[in-house]
């Protein structure tokens, strides 16, 4: 797998551009090594090599140990993209792996990719191992590490998991100042509400009070009808009357 990692970053080299590379890095405050290649262009590139070595799981867990380990962005990001290519090949104890790279993101470019298209797909197959997995997550120190508990639910929702853990995670980090916790809450609210949009309501309406404007504004983007009162709640830092 090293061999086929090696070709890949080749590949996205000879299409990478200097000016992407220190624009995609300054954007993204990041330390690692950035080649200039476009997530489009990665995602092709993993395609392709895909189509001449299919992978099983034991190559694809190698192969995305070989992307990740070399500190260059996109190599990551071609990590992440093949694990979401691949997820029904993925078994719950592969949640460990998960842990690590999300632990090692340290950038929403990477852990949100793992969230919303590893780590909540695997558990709509396993809603079994959801509980536990994600109850630890939201408790951790590390923040990346609780917006993944939250961003990982997008998948389960959609499929008709209850609301419960979700409301349950989120209120306990609903005053947090960080912002990428804020945001995580709002866009998983945001979403939810497109399909389920009585139980946001329900949920949100006694803590508007509580939540922040990033959390807010997300939350009414789809909630046309209550939004005004929504945000007048949150103005006035208190419960909606809904």
């Amino acid at each position: 797998m090293q061999d086929v990692a090696a070709e890949l970053t080749e590949r996205l080299r000879a299409v990478a551009t200097a000016e992407r590379a220190a624009a995609e890095k300054r954007y993204l405050k990041s330390d690692l090594e950035f080649l200039g290649a476009s997530v489009q262009q990665i995602r092709r590139a993993v395609k392709e090599l895909e189509a001449r070595a299919p992978l099983d799981r034991e190559r694809l867990l190698s192969l995305v140990d070989a992307l990740w380990r070399r500190p260059i962005h996109e190599r990551r990001v071609a990590a992440v993209v093949t694990l979401e290519r691949h997820v029904p090949l993925l078994r719950p104890d592969d949640l460990a792996v998960m842990e690590r790279l999300v632990r090692e993101s340290r950038t929403w470019a990477l852990s949100d990719g793992l969230a919303t298209g590893v780590i909540g797909p695997l558990l709509v197959r396993r809603p079994d191992v959801a509980d536990a997995w994600l109850g630890r997550w939201a408790a951790d120190d590390d923040f990346w590490v609780r917006r993944t508990a939250l961003l990982a639910e997008i998948a389960p929702l959609r499929a008709g998991a209850p609301f419960e853990r979700f409301g349950r995670h989120a209120d306990a980090m609903l005053e947090e100042r960080e912002f990428f916790i804020r945001k995580a809450i709002g866009w998983v609210l945001r979403e939810v509400s497109k399909s389920r949009p009585d139980e946001v309501l329900a949920w949100i309406a006694p803590r508007t009070g509580r939540a922040s404007g990033v959390t807010m504004r997300e939350v009414v983007k789809y909630l046309r009808g209550p939004a005004g009162e929504l945000m007048s709640a949150y103005r006035a830092r208190r419960p909606a009357r809904v």
